[in-house]
């Protein structure tokens, strides 16, 4: 059975004096050949499998796992004031950018209500 796989390879080497042909001979193990087999038949058959799959139209189950854009949030129209005018609600929010060292544009006001003292 060895006989099978002697083989007689022929390497053609680029030298000094022009190219030079060397003969190599000897036995290819069975784990180098099955290793062989198995990548090349394993490459085959992705190859295969994305051809028949490019044909295939998109399931009805992977279309309805699409993420939906998100809805766009309604414009922010400013606080609802309750019993203080505009010019006071400006005045607070001012106040409140200042205190807490953070920019007016970054705050978001819900609503101003004046209170009562009891």
């Amino acid at each position: 059975m060895n006989y099978l796989f002697n083989l007689l390879s022929v390497a053609v080497i680029g030298g000094a004096d022009g190219p030079t042909t060397v003969a190599v001979s000897g036995n290819i193990p069975w784990p180098a050949i099955t290793v062989s087999a198995f990548a090349v038949l394993f490459i085959a058959y992705v190859y295969i499998m994305k051809a028949i799959n490019a044909g295939k139209p998109v399931k009805e189950a992977h279309a309805a796992q699409t993420v939906a854009a998100p809805a766009a949030a309604p414009a922010y129209t400013g606080p609802e004031l309750t019993g203080v005018s505009e010019t006071e609600a400006a005045v607070i929010m001012a106040v409140v950018s200042h205190k807490t060292g953070i920019p007016l544009n970054r705050l978001r006001f819900d609503s101003i209500k004046l209170t009562e003292d009891k």
